[in-house]
């Protein structure tokens, strides 16, 4: 673009002053206060770590929408949307709404009433302990570096936008994340999830304003996009799919199967930083309307992420280009370009909100496996109730303490979101393979569960070094990812046929509750007054949320 003005990294410095740096002070405490107030109601593990499952379906499915609305959903797809453009709708209406509904209307009545603490407790009782352990620990190191992810990016923002040292930008931010959810623990978590929430879109949505204003709206915007860098395929997303000729370089087949069925259901299926918030909700039905009541949000949630990406595309010409800003600065840079005082702070405080929310889900994810699934399961399972409170309190500070260490790794990756896909891949895609195989054969063996899920862990991550090494092509790292996922949940599957062919099943009594087909008529029914009403189906919801989704495809064709 010949009018697109170039910048340098210190073009990102905000101007901000006493008022901005107040409305952050301010956020600073409510977020702490929330955490003094839930400390009060943690009485037991099960306060601690699930929220004594007492919440109902709007709170736990706000925060199962702010859990994922992180540093990476923020930065990553506003980075996207530059770099891919309209393909990167794809992660939203195909590759996160469908798995979200078939969440809640299918997989969460087995979650939930089997009264399981995490995922890899159920994968316990479904297969074996080696099987949990495997999972726990799987899920445990991805938790890690994905807390990593969301640290070096609130640090490089905060550096770039405010002048913040590096180290100074992390510790700040891990200790306030490691204060609120050491003092309540989920609870803590997820009641600052839903204000995050707010707050986020709160510091978004004038970016979006004033930037489609600046380009002349949703025409002038699409005029510049199809004369920038991505031509008409910007504006598209399943235009010239039938090959690689567009943005993504991605064909329909790893689209759909790809990240459509095998990393999108992998993630939102079995992903235990974003189940804990149903499994704390008050009854099976509200547990079941958490990711669905999410799907709606997640919608229009494009509308604050892609569009910045777009707009920051067309209007900085050496976005993503040597020696320019990466496209993970996208929103930054619009941020320092229209915003005043004022609603400089709330977009700021708005950032920070994206990254504690991302962190803090996977901080409580991380110290409710580690404790439960790895110490309590197989190392000593011995002590009291609250010991484990003051463990999980230890984890919290060890588990921030190593997100710290994984922020360095992330800062590797020019675009987060490449990294991020590659690491779902790895861990979410071959787990959703012995999940789902799990879940419909009952004659699947523990064993079958064991290897399974190993060997599609090591062929993930095999397929990614074989395309880093350049011995596999596959056009881009987001389609690598696509393609790595596929080939794990693949292996996986054929690896658990024949492991089941060779090994003993359990019995069917041990299986009551855990697969489809074999229900458990001991456990009480805990419908409330008005569970039953039409409106309130998690079917006819979930369906609305998918035709929505459908729909919203149409412009884009």
């Amino acid at each position: 673009m010949p009018d697109a003005p170039l910048l340098a990294a210190q073009d990102l410095r905000l101007d901000v002053n006493v008022l901005d740096y107040v409305i952050l002070a301010l956020y600073f405490l409510v977020v702490l206060g929330i955490g003094f107030a839930a400390r009060r109601a943690v009485r037991s593990s099960l306060d601690f770590f699930l929220s004594g499952r007492a919440l109902p379906a709007w709170i736990t499915g706000l925060a199962f929408m702010s859990a994922n609305l992180g540093a990476t959903e923020v930065l990553g797809m506003a980075a996207n949307g530059a770099q891919y453009g309209a393909m990167t709708l794809h992660y939203y209406w195909i590759g996160a709404v469908p798995a979200m509904v078939f969440l809640g209307v299918v997989m969460m009545p087995f979650y939930y009433r089997s009264e399981v603490h995490s995922v890899p407790e159920f994968m316990r009782r479904r297969f074996n302990g080696a099987t949990q352990l495997l999972n726990a620990g799987t899920f445990a190191l991805a938790q890690i570096l994905i807390s990593g992810i969301n640290l070096y990016a609130l640090a490089l923002i905060m550096e770039a936008l405010l002048g913040w040292p590096l180290w100074l930008s992390i510790v700040v931010s891990a200790a306030i994340v490691l204060a609120y959810i050491t003092l309540g623990g989920l609870s803590s978590a997820i009641y600052n999830e839903v204000m995050q929430f707010f707050v986020i879109v709160a510091g978004l949505v004038p970016v979006v304003i004033i930037g489609l204003t600046r380009v002349g709206g949703f025409s002038g915007l699409g005029q510049k996009v199809r004369e920038s860098v991505l031509g008409e395929g910007g504006l598209h997303t399943w235009a010239h799919t039938a090959g690689s000729g567009n943005p993504l370089n991605a064909n329909w087949i790893g689209l759909v199967l790809g990240l459509g069925f095998v990393l999108s259901f992998g993630y939102w299926t079995t992903n235990f930083a974003e189940v804990q918030r149903a499994l704390s909700a008050r009854n099976t039905h509200a547990a079941r309307l958490t990711p669905i009541v999410a799907a709606y949000p997640k919608l229009v949630i494009p509308i604050v992420t892609v569009i910045p990406g777009l707009i920051a595309l067309v209007l900085f010409g050496d976005l993503g280009k040597d020696g320019g800003p990466t496209y993970n600065e996208a929103i930054p840079l619009l941020m320092n370009e229209f915003l005043p005082n004022g609603v400089l702070g709330v977009a700021v405080t708005g950032l920070l909100a994206s990254f504690m929310a991302g962190m803090a889900a996977n901080i409580s994810g991380f110290n409710t496996v580690f404790t439960q699934d790895i110490w309590r399961a197989h190392v000593n399972g011995d002590h009291p109730d609250e010991w484990y409170v003051r463990l999980g309190r230890i984890a919290t500070l060890a588990g921030v303490a190593a997100g710290i260490g994984a922020a360095f790794i992330a800062a590797g990756f020019g675009n987060l979101m490449n990294y991020l896909q590659s690491l779902f891949a790895f861990f979410n895609a071959p787990l959703f393979a012995t999940f789902i195989i799990g879940l419909f054969w009952r004659r699947m063996t523990p064993w079958a569960g064991f290897w399974g899920l190993l060997t599609g862990t090591v062929c993930a991550f095999g397929s990614y070094m074989l395309y880093k090494a350049g011995v596999l092509d596959f056009g881009t790292e987001l389609n690598a990812s696509f393609w790595g996922a596929g080939v794990a949940f693949v292996v996986d599957a054929i690896v658990s046929v024949v492991v089941t062919l060779v090994t003993a099943p359990k019995p069917d009594g041990e299986l009551r509750g855990l697969v489809y087909g074999l229900s458990d008529a001991s456990v009480a029914d805990d419908a409330l007054a008005g569970d039953r009403a039409w409106y309130r189906s998690p079917v006819a919801l979930g369906a609305g949320a998918v035709v929505l989704a459908a729909a919203f495809y149409l412009p884009f064709l």
